[in-house]
């Protein structure tokens, strides 16, 4: 009786990936220590800060405990519900949005009560993943022969399920996270089988819009259309500071520049922990990478995007291993989701892209983002913990 219990405890922690609870624990700590440094010269009272983070830090190991008792016909009859939940909640944040934080942000993207606030559209992501996992699944069952005439009719499923979400985050005026969505459903569709021709036309023709709207954004002439199309001057200058970040120190690019001098001032090993001479507007959130280069420079900068690696090769390795098809799409929505976090938050602290308030996962400060990546994490991780191997057949999951 009692090698029984051992044998499913054995079994129990076999299935549990510790390598992925090792990767966020590692960034977790990281974080904390970056916002403590952050806010302790920026605030009154750090410890609250650091306190708070350390409760959502805790709400979201629950959640991913919770996540991963579901398995993949669990999680293919939540995605209806979770994902127009999510839709129901990103049209009520429209009309209860929080008006101090739009006042500061231009975003209707928060509900507030007192001093908590929500953001919808970050656990609105993955609901997205899993309803764009069971639309792709679902597809290649009926179409199981790859045809130009059935990938564009894929691509337009994809493309009809995202569009309230596109319109919705576009009435908030939340561009960045837009993004986000869109990095997912791209990822996605190179994984989904349709054909590189249709996936190559449309990268090029995304590459001539953006292409022509930069060159619009960047001269006198073109911003009045831009500006017709619905372009705010904000975003003209944001591009005129990630094109000429100099130019403007003291106003528009006074946020960037502090941000950049920062991260420079850390040089190869950083000035130590808890040294910040150079003051960063908000940084305990999206500008959070300036804190980790400039207390521990180069080499700890380079440590931190080898821990990014670390999560990201394990969560591929996860997606190679599995044998259910909706695992593999949803697994790489999660890993397209936090990899863009990741490169659009670096990216815009070092100037190779322009500012966008996306925030670096696990890192920054703010517990909805927080959530919505242990709820990215939990999904993945529910791939290994249920290492069953499921068929998807006649619209329902068999056991192989």
């Amino acid at each position: 009786m009692q090698m029984r219990n051992n044998n499913k405890e054995n079994d129990l922690e076999s299935r549990i990936d510790y390598g992925i609870i090792f990767s966020v624990m590692m960034l977790a700590i990281i974080g904390l220590m970056s916002i403590y440094v952050a806010t302790i010269h920026d605030s009154q009272n750090p410890l609250k800060n650091v306190v708070s983070q350390i409760i959502w830090y805790a709400i979201g190991a629950v959640i991913v405990a919770v996540v991963m008792q579901f398995d993949a016909e669990q999680l293919w009859q939540v995605a209806n519900y979770a994902f127009y939940a999510g839709l129901a909640l990103l049209l009520l944040v429209l009309i209860f949005y929080s008006r101090s934080y739009e006042a500061q942000t231009g975003a209707k993207s928060w509900f507030a009560l007192g001093p908590l606030t929500f953001q919808p559209s970050e656990v609105m992501k993955p609901a997205y993943i899993l309803m764009m996992g069971k639309v792709i699944t679902v597809h290649n069952s009926e179409y199981q022969v790859h045809t130009l005439k059935n990938d564009f009719l894929l691509l337009g499923k994809l493309l009809l399920w995202t569009a309230p979400v596109i319109i919705l985050l576009k009435l908030q005026n939340d561009f960045g996270t837009l993004l986000v969505f869109i990095a997912i459903l791209g990822g996605m569709v190179l994984v989904s089988g349709i054909d590189w021709r249709i996936i190559g036309t449309v990268f090029g023709v995304i590459v001539v819009v953006g292409g022509l709207a930069l060159m619009f954004a960047a001269t006198d002439w073109g911003r009045p259309i831009l500006m017709q199309l619905g372009f705010k001057s904000y975003q003209f200058a944001r591009i005129d500071t990630w094109l000429n970040p100099s130019q403007d120190t003291t106003e528009d690019g006074y946020q960037i520049w502090q941000n950049m001098k920062a991260i420079g001032s850390g040089q190869l090993f950083g000035k130590g922990f808890n040294v910040s001479n150079v003051y960063v507007p908000v940084r305990e959130s999206d500008m959070i990478f300036s804190v980790i280069a400039e207390n521990f420079g180069f080499i700890g900068s380079c440590v931190l995007i080898l821990l990014y690696f670390l999560l990201i090769y394990q969560m591929v390795q996860i997606t190679f291993d599995t044998k259910n098809e909706f695992y593999a799409y949803v697994s790489t929505g999660v890993i397209m989701m936090i990899l863009f976090h990741v490169f659009e938050n670096i990216g815009m602290s070092v100037g190779l892209l322009p500012l966008t308030g996306i925030p670096l996962p696990f890192i920054s400060q703010g517990g909805s983002a927080l959530l919505g990546n242990m709820i990215g994490i939990g999904l993945v991780m529910s791939m290994r913990f249920h290492h069953k191997s499921y068929m998807f057949e006649n619209g329902s999951f068999k056991q192989r």
